[in-house]
């Protein structure tokens, strides 16, 4: 499964690239995580889909405790192969 992802909120300047780096890596999920100009963040997860939901539960509850999260835009995606999960 993978997804991609746009978060929305206060969610630079707080680790959050970080912080879904470590766990996504946590749950054995691929993929990357980068800052937006506008703000957000986005992030592309792959993986099984437990693995997937967990992440995504995860940020649509804040991500880490310094962020405040106002919205999560998320859509499939065809399937790309990832060695690991990176902040670019």
């Amino acid at each position: 499964m993978q997804r991609h992802y746009t978060i929305h909120g206060r969610v630079q300047g707080v680790f959050f690239r970080d912080s879904t780096r470590r766990k996504a890596r946590e749950l054995g999920l691929g993929g990357w995580v980068r800052n937006l100009p506008d703000g957000s963040v986005e992030a592309v997860v792959a993986g099984d889909a437990e693995g997937v939901r967990a992440l995504e539960d995860w940020f649509r509850q804040g991500g880490p405790p310094a962020a405040h999260v106002e919205r999560v835009d998320a859509s499939d995606q065809e399937e790309e192969t990832f060695g690991d999960f990176r902040v670019r």
